[in-house]
């Protein structure tokens, strides 16, 4: 199987990686300033400002003389957020992907030269710098599951627009030579045919090559501009002259450099991140910014057909504090109104306690929720509805008083714990015998159970006062005593009885079971009946 390559060159990395989450800006001239006050630079811009006349290195008093260019500061967890976006977009269409530009890293094209050189920086004009993104795909033997690389790079290239960047995409039998290609073409594809990549080379600029200033002098005295040019010179002089690097960039300029791929690990996540030009205390501005992150995250699930089971808002807020919120609901989803409805509730009823610096939202990822129905069955509410609803009752009665009682492993009346609503994944039916009917006897519990004063006989119930009826014992069952968490400060015991009495007034007899707690002083009545038995 002879090797093919696909070459994604993302330019002006910093400027796409905070425009794709700032829709507002992409019509306006925006530049990305770098380095520390006062000596701030242009270290990346859009295609606005470039017309303006803004260039790589313009300090920030410079810009000064263009009115309405909006100025970002650098963000690398924004750009380490697009990197990782971009990496996944990659991984639906080969497994093995080489990331050409290191994670946040500026590199001098001065320094020692390796095979990811010129994808990472490239010279501008003010002897600055400009950073761009570069990833290289091994798409061999990709044909019969996506099909030709014509129709590979046109795929490739729409799933990188659906992430809000744009991208220039080549395929060639050589990876230095889709390179050169990417970084010189508009945005667009090209593939180039084996056995023509000097061809396609020849009337590129010898910039595209990763040249020393002192070989960039050189080339511009002999008169070489072009790679066919540099291509046509004789090997052995060339070496005699710049040793082996003028032999490498001999064979970069015809196509013929070798490249080893090395395959860039990367950890599927789902996070998106965005550094707020200003700090934000109105509920409405963060869930304009929420809406821009979700709509990254939905793109980036559905794409590995998937869905959010899960979102976590985490805020930095003034101060150094940090307000986290998670909202779970019964079913994954990718609604995009859904996700804001929910975390719109969530936040409305634990609002931050401060500004907002920044905005990070994670999501888990989950299978996408199927539901088949009967053709006689009656519909069912949506899941998304009860969500929403559910979210508005916790907004009110609180969020540990919604959801589905769970009985405690203990012996303690009325122990339960509230647990959230879940589906299980795995249900099995069991059909259970059906039992015979016989006579049983029913109980009413009473919620909460009513107080009642008791006689005692040699510590038996011999007569109590209910409901303003004086009722004499005539059978008594008992006591039947239930403790426990004895080793801590909350230890309870309880002394049950059951009792059949008749009432002094009409005759009429009740069954019943009353209860106290033994640990309380003697002198308290504090008798009460818990259930009546029918």
């Amino acid at each position: 199987m002879s090797a093919l390559y696909a070459c994604l060159y993302v330019r002006e990395f910093p400027a796409q990686a905070m425009l794709r989450l700032r829709p507002q800006l992409k019509d306006s001239p925006v530049v990305i300033l770098h380095g520390t006050p006062p000596r701030l630079w242009v270290c990346s811009l859009n295609a606005r400002a470039h017309d303006l006349g803004i260039t790589i290195g313009t300090t920030r008093a410079e810009l000064d003389v263009f009115p309405g260019v909006t100025h970002l500061p650098r963000s690398l967890a924004e750009e380490s957020s697009a990197r990782a976006a971009l990496l996944q977009c990659a991984g639906q269409f080969s497994p093995r992907v080489e990331c050409l530009t290191p994670d946040g890293t500026l590199s001098a094209v001065s320094d020692a030269m390796s095979d990811t050189h010129f994808c990472a920086v490239t010279r501008g004009p003010q002897h600055a710098w400009c950073w761009h993104f570069g990833v290289i795909l091994d798409i061999a033997g990709t044909e019969k599951l996506i099909g030709p690389p014509e129709k590979l790079a046109k795929k490739f290239l729409h799933a990188v627009r659906a992430l809000g960047l744009q991208a220039s995409i080549v395929v060639s039998a050589n990876i230095d030579t889709a390179i050169c290609l990417a970084s010189s073409m508009p945005v667009s594809t090209a593939v180039i045919p084996a056995g023509e990549e000097a061809k396609i080379l020849a009337p590129l600029p010898i910039s595209v090559l990763p040249l020393t200033p002192e070989h960039a002098e050189t080339f511009a005295r002999w008169g070489i501009a072009a790679l066919g040019a540099l291509a046509a010179l004789p090997e052995k002089e060339l070496i005699a002259r710049l040793g082996q690097e003028g032999k490498r960039l001999r064979q970069l300029a015809r196509g013929e450099a070798p490249h080893l791929l090395i395959p860039t690990p990367s950890a599927f996540t789902l996070e998106e991140r965005i550094e707020l030009d200003a700090p934000v205390e109105l509920l409405d501005s963060l869930l304009f910014v929420l809406g821009v992150l979700l709509d990254h995250l939905i793109a980036r699930a559905t794409a590995q057909i998937l869905a959010l089971a899960s979102v976590t808002v985490t805020l930095p807020l003034e101060g150094g504090a940090t307000h986290t919120r998670t909202v779970r609901p019964a079913l994954p989803g990718n609604d995009r109104r859904l996700w804001l409805h929910l975390l719109h509730l969530d936040l409305q009823a634990n609002p931050p306690p401060a500004a907002i610096l920044s905005v990070t939202v994670t999501a888990d990822p989950g299978s996408t929720s199927k539901v088949q129905l009967g053709l006689f069955s009656p519909q069912l509410p949506e899941p998304a509805r009860l969500d929403v609803t559910l979210a508005r009752i916790r907004a009110v009665v609180g969020e540990t008083r919604v959801g589905r009682a769970v009985l405690e492993d203990t012996h303690r009346p009325d122990a339960f714990r509230m647990e959230p609503f879940t589906i299980p994944t795995n249900t099995t039916t069991t059909t259970l015998p059906v039992p015979r009917s016989q006579a049983r006897t029913a109980a009413r519990r009473l919620r909460p159970p009513e107080h009642i004063t008791v006689t005692l006989h040699q510590r038996r119930p011999t007569s109590f006062v209910f409901r303003n009826q004086r009722y004499t014992v005539e059978r008594a069952w008992g006591p039947w005593f239930f403790s426990g968490n004895w080793w801590g400060i909350e230890c309870w015991s309880i002394e049950k009885w059951d009792l059949i009495a008749r009432s002094d007034r009409d005759g009429a007899t009740i069954s019943c079971a009353i209860a106290r707690n033994p640990l309380r002083p003697a002198t308290m009545n504090d008798w009460r009946i818990e259930e009546l038995y029918d």
